[in-house]
């Protein structure tokens, strides 16, 4: 009995999770009925523990929670093409990124230097309304404990102007400003980034 209450609880759970994942990217997980065609044209998909349509998978069997920890959808990189492929028009990039919320709500992180690189490419863009490189690169190296990871590259791009040691700011700040601001009142209390 306690053991047929605890798997009903962990499938509401799931179901309520779902639901979560699937009203935040606008994608019903039941319109895919798994071509393939997202994940052979996947650039990725090499990268990946599941191929796309094996996510998509996952979650209409209920299993959103081995969808979570996959390094897919952090490896995922958004770049449209499962989305143009797909007869259903399935926005598995949309759904992809509504996953990785999640999975940060929940402390799955399974690439660490891919959720830094985007808190450090995030911030740049919020503070200048662009990527100021350098300060993005230091940023990242030394959160992801790697400090001079980049330090020798540094002096031939300064030399040849590839890099700036000081940020621009775009014009108008304030526009960027409001975009995140929209983006996080959407999250309704999520994640800043």
């Amino acid at each position: 009995m306690k053991e047929r209450l605890e798997l009903a609880a962990t499938l509401n759970r799931d179901r309520e999770l779902l639901d979560r994942v699937q009203r935040a990217s606008g994608v019903s997980v039941k319109d895919c009925y798994q071509c393939g065609k997202c994940s052979a044209g996947c650039p990725a998909a090499f990268a990946m523990d599941y191929t796309p349509r094996q996510v998509i998978r996952l979650l209409q069997l209920g299993m959103v929670g081995e969808a979570l920890k996959s390094h897919t959808i952090w490896v995922c990189a958004h770049c449209q093409t499962c989305y143009t492929r797909c007869p259903k028009e399935v926005d598995l990039p949309r759904l992809m990124e509504a996953l990785r919320q999640e999975a940060k709500k929940a402390g799955f992180i399974a690439e660490k230097n891919i959720d830094i690189f985007d808190r450090a490419f995030l911030s740049s863009v919020e503070r200048y309304g662009r990527v100021h490189e350098m300060g993005m690169m230091i940023q990242f190296n030394l959160q992801s404990l790697q400090p001079f990871k980049d330090a020798l590259l540094a002096p031939p791009m300064l030399l040849n102007r590839k890099l700036n040691i000081l940020p621009e700011k775009i014009k108008d700040g304030g526009a960027v400003k409001r975009i995140f601001a929209k983006v996080r009142a959407g999250n309704q209390g999520g994640d800043e980034h």
